[in-house]
């Protein structure tokens, strides 16, 4: 008999752990969520993932806050996926008592990890990866599905998945092929290179590079940014370009042409074109 955990048991000895591992500062419209095991690298292990997960959906029903950064505990961002847990999942799937198959592995990959991104990309506020050192595998899906991705001078984007015998993961396919075509996300995948701060801004992978104790600072001002705007603004514009990625030319207007008059309704709209007009 195996004794590697199933979905259900990884799930409730993450749920068993008493050390928070994931810490939440929260000032007026903005909330700052760290990775923090910093020994581990902020490796996301059950208990990281269960924390970040409550953490992230109560932040997501919260209508005070309008922008959520996330960063790791230095010194790294995050590893990605706890390589012991997919080796319990190897082990229990090849077992002759076990039962779930591929699909315990599915349950973690799709209910905590991709639950996680699509939180991200869904929730009508602004993410933004703060990447102060290392972010690989799932770590690196983390950021890359953010909104607005900045990194200090010490960080580094690490997509090694392929070394592993993995694939890009939990919406990196997606992200580095927006972002940097076919070719070059196939190169990246292949060669295993870890791309440093300045070159990722460069190919446009982070969208601001910073010394690395005014990472934090750099993501707050985004999050000034977004308190600027009207909240209905940002609120209808990020569901809009995320949809128009995939969307033909026809589709992306024809969304728009039904949206925009809607923003005509609103008091912001008003008394911005007064104040423009001068009226």
């Amino acid at each position: 008999m195996s004794d590697a955990l199933s979905y259900g048991d990884l799930v409730a000895s993450g749920r068993e752990e008493e050390r928070r591992l994931v810490r939440v500062d929260r000032a007026a419209d903005r909330a700052v969520v760290t990775l923090d095991d910093p020994k581990k690298l902020n490796v996301l292990s059950a208990p990281m993932m269960i924390q970040l997960r409550g953490e992230l959906d109560a932040l997501a029903a919260d209508d005070q806050i309008r922008s959520i950064v996330i960063t790791g505990a230095d010194p790294g961002f995050s590893t990605g996926g706890d390589l012991r847990m997919m080796d319990n999942a190897a082990r229990r799937i090849a077992a002759d008592d076990d039962e779930e198959g591929a699909t315990g592995p599915w349950r973690w990959i799709r209910y905590q990890f991709g639950a996680t991104v699509r939180t991200i990309a869904r929730t009508d506020k602004l993410f933004i990866a703060a990447v102060n050192g290392p972010a690989a595998g799932v770590g690196l899906a983390f950021a890359l599905n953010c909104d607005v991705a900045l990194a200090s001078e010490r960080g580094v984007l690490v997509p090694g998945f392929g070394r592993l015998g993995l694939l890009p993961e939990v919406g990196t396919s997606w992200a580095l092929t927006r972002r940097l075509g076919y070719q070059r996300a196939l190169q990246y995948y292949v060669a295993g290179k870890h791309i440093g701060a300045a070159e990722a801004l460069e190919i446009g992978l982070v969208q601001e590079v910073t010394p690395h104790g005014e990472l934090l600072a750099a993501a707050d001002r985004w999050c000034d940014h977004a308190a600027s705007l009207p909240a209905h603004a940002l609120a209808m514009t990020k569901p809009l370009l995320r949809a128009a990625a995939d969307q033909s030319w026809e589709g992306s207007l024809t969304m728009e042409e039904f949206a925009e008059p809607t923003c005509f309704t609103t008091a912001d709209y008003a008394r911005n074109v007064k104040a423009v007009l001068g009226g």
